[in-house]
């Protein structure tokens, strides 16, 4: 199993989360966070926004399901048909072990 961290803006997340959940991967938890890339936030004119809002959506799927989530997480996070700076990225990281809290079994 791998778990999928993806980073992206706030306007495309519903769009996002509706696509996966079509293509059969409805369990998402998703959080509001603040950051900044590379280009180190936004300026316009003097001011500097060095904290810009975007969304962390956070997935546990099966290895071979990676390119799957991947393609959809890439094609409707994406603004313009090239895409922009501050659309997001893609983190992905193996998952060990799984387990339920109420329960404590050892899950999935």
């Amino acid at each position: 199993m791998i778990m999928i961290r993806a980073i992206v803006r706030p306007e495309r997340t519903n769009h996002v989360l509706m696509e996966l959940s079509k293509a059969g991967f409805p369990a998402v938890t998703k959080m509001d966070v603040v950051g900044r890339g590379k280009q180190r936030g936004i300026s316009v004119g003097e001011i500097v926004y060095d904290e810009i809002p975007k969304d962390l959506l956070l997935l546990v799927v099966q290895d071979e399901e990676k390119e799957d989530v991947f393609s959809i997480i890439t094609r409707y996070a994406k603004t313009g048909e090239k895409g922009a700076f501050g659309d997001g990225k893609i983190f992905v990281s193996p998952v060990e072990d799984v387990y339920t809290i109420s329960s404590g079994a050892k899950s999935l």
